[in-house]
């Protein structure tokens, strides 16, 4: 992978200090493998979903093993990287956040939206183990909320006494989503039967990040809060996971029901 990010610094007005550079040409360092193989489905935070599992590999010149030593004394690490499946060519000052419903409004800057004038992402994610391997750098993580192939242009350690802000606040996100419970038909359950058989120790992981992810309502934002038949499909790892949301009747709360899974 060739990836370089060419970040634009737009035109300055007439009585801007024009001293600095007008953009930013970025070698990716890494690039990530992930569970979610497609953006369909990804948590819009990360953490949402811990059975979430990737891998960073360094790319060169960077996959050296002096480039991460000590990371691993870290339980956590900030990821910078591309919204690389969101490049646009022009930006726009408002979007529609989907934990808004996606119909109100609000300025990019007040947002996490993936649409960005610099399409840069942040997240905090959980350092599993490095792994050196064939003169390959592989950093494992869980909790993440990256797309197969995104690039990575920066890794530091999370630091806790100065990156946890206690009595932080948030009127955009002020709480966490609803999560959804989850039920399967006997075809998916039998799926996932077969999936144990054959993968062993994997099959619990795999269970929880269906789980995770799915009681999340990765539908569209304009579909949360509905009951409807139509079945969605998400691809985690190697499967297709197939869901429709539905209303239990005695609740009236919304429910996640897994139709079926495919390999």
């Amino acid at each position: 992978m060739n990836f370089r990010a060419t970040i634009p610094m737009h035109k300055h007005s007439p009585d801007t200090d024009n001293s600095t550079s007008t953009a930013f040409n970025l070698p990716a360092i890494g690039v990530v493998h992930s569970c979610y193989k497609e953006k369909f489905g990804i948590p819009r935070q990360p953490g949402l979903a811990p059975a979430s599992t990737g891998i960073i590999r360094l790319l060169p010149p960077y996959n050296l093993t002096d480039a991460v030593r000590g990371l691993e004394e870290n339980s956590h690490i900030w990821v910078q990287f591309v919204f690389h499946q969101c490049l646009r060519d022009e930006w726009k000052p408002t979007v529609r956040p989907p934990r808004l419903g996606g119909n109100e409004r609000l300025g990019v800057f007040a947002t996490r939206a993936t649409f960005r004038p610099n399409p840069l992402g942040l997240s905090v994610v959980k350092l599993e183990k490095v792994e050196i391997k064939g003169g390959e750098v592989l950093i494992h993580i869980s909790g993440l909320d990256l797309v197969e192939g995104t690039p990575v242009l920066d890794i530091k350690p999370y630091i806790p006494y100065v990156d946890k802000v206690e009595d932080a606040e948030s009127a955009f996100a002020p709480e966490a989503p609803v999560a959804h419970p989850v039920s399967w038909l006997p075809e998916a359950e039998l799926a996932l039967e077969n999936y144990r058989q054959s993968h062993g120790e994997k099959y619990g992981g795999f269970k929880a990040l269906i789980e995770q992810v799915l009681q999340q309502d990765p539908r569209p934002a304009y579909r949360h809060g509905k009951s409807e038949e139509k079945v969605y499909g998400v691809r985690l790892l190697e499967a297709n996971i197939r869901f429709k949301i539905q209303e239990t009747p005695s609740s009236k709360a919304l429910e996640v029901l897994v139709v079926d899974i495919e390999f």
